[in-house]
């Protein structure tokens, strides 16, 4: 048989049976009755296990009172489109071909290397497009956004629904997936960086929401003050996400006995440290501030890492003594955790996006479902009773 003659494999179809058949109040047993195919079949089509036959479809279109195309639709893939590309310095370069997640924001189309999201979900997320030329170093000074030509992998409408979110919570990537059971087409995709970068990422029209934990030392307020500082003008919905426990992470059993934050000015003791604008940092120099340690006296300040987990890999791997951090990092490499507050981290989305993108309001319906707040309390370290409270500024 010719290639052209063969059949269309499952992962060439978009498949909307879920959805439409949640919107009607119909489980997959009222369908199965109603359209005359098992409930085995129903189920096995959501899934991506069975393409139905052309019978089949007609059937559940009829059940469901639509047109078989609301069902089922050929994804086209190699429209090729220019978006603008955000890299992480103005003097980074990329090669033909280099994989790139694709997302529009606003009436922007944003494209980020696959790469920026670390070494491990490099490999695990699949890309939505292809640099279709090498890319050189910006000539604009600092920078860090060019335009540049992109040969899609995934059908363009899929792509409208890809919801960016930046900030430090990698259960971001948990909720991303729920969203994807739920909806059956849109996914999330997380950039990693500290509260400050992505209030900034946000403010840019990078990102559809931005996540931060930064307490200001004043109230002891979560956030508002903050944003009330960095967004004013922005018409914004702050929106919790969990609340969960900072403080120092050190390696099993303490052995520097390490207990308060004036330890970290002595000699023998070695911090790693996040950036500036990263919640964990401005913790840090709140304590510092407030026991009267100057950060020359600690020694490693300057020694940065990129994120909660990175801070616990190098306590882990015996680089550093110490790291400003959350207790499900220290959970996840088996640290001693000497806890210093508890904190809300908070997710920020101009109203704008909620109800103009296509799955923003679905994303925030996704993370109130108590199947993913009991998974994400699993994880350890998370208190997810207020998840989904709307905040007042």
């Amino acid at each position: 048989m010719g290639e052209k003659n063969k059949a269309e494999p499952s992962s060439n179809i978009e498949n909307h049976l879920r959805t439409l058949r949640t919107a009607k109040g119909l489980s997959q047993s009222d369908l199965a009755t109603m359209s005359g195919v098992t409930r085995q079949a129903v189920s096995a089509i959501e899934a991506h296990q069975y393409l139905p036959t052309t019978a089949v479809a007609l059937r559940l279109a009829g059940a469901l009172n639509c047109q078989v195309e609301n069902l089922f639709r050929l994804i086209s893939t190699g429209e090729e489109v220019v978006g603008e590309l955000i890299t992480e310095s103005a003097a980074e370069s990329l090669a033909h071909h280099a994989r790139v997640k694709v997302v529009h924001v606003g009436n922007r189309l944003i494209v980020r290397p696959v790469a920026h999201l670390g070494e491990v979900l490099n490999y695990a997320i699949p890309a939505d497009g292809l640099i279709t030329e090498a890319t050189s170093a910006s000539s604009r000074g600092d920078k860090t956004s060019r335009p540049v030509r992109v040969r899609l992998l995934r059908d363009r409408r899929l792509i409208e629904q890809e919801i960016a979110v930046a900030g430090c919570d990698p259960a971001i990537f948990l909720a991303g997936e729920y969203l994807r059971r739920y909806t059956n087409t849109a996914t999330v995709v997380g950039w990693t960086m500290g509260s400050g970068a992505a209030v900034d990422a946000l403010k840019r029209g990078e990102v559809h929401i931005a996540g931060l934990h930064i307490v200001d030392s004043k109230s002891g307020e979560s956030n508002l003050p903050y944003v009330k500082r960095h967004l004013k003008g922005y018409e914004v919905n702050i929106v919790t996400f969990a609340r969960w426990e900072e403080g120092l992470l050190v390696r099993p059993g303490n052995p520097k006995n390490i207990r308060v934050i004036t330890d970290l000015a002595r000699a023998d003791v070695h911090l790693i440290n996040r950036e500036i604008g990263a919640g964990a940092r401005i913790l840090l120099d709140q304590r510092l501030s407030a026991a009267g340690v100057t950060s020359h006296h600690v020694k490693g300040y300057d020694q940065l890492a990129s994120s909660h987990f990175h801070v616990a890999r190098l306590v882990a791997e015996g680089q550093a003594d110490v790291g400003v951090g959350v207790r499900f990092a220290a959970n996840y490499y088996g640290l001693d955790f000497v806890p210093l507050q508890e904190a809300r981290y908070d997710l920020v989305v101009p109203k704008a996006y909620i109800s103009t993108h296509p799955t923003v309001q679905r994303f925030f319906d996704t993370i109130v479902m108590r199947q993913f707040r009991a998974e994400v309390e699993a994880l350890g370290g998370y208190d997810t009773r207020d998840t989904g409270k709307l905040q007042t500024l």
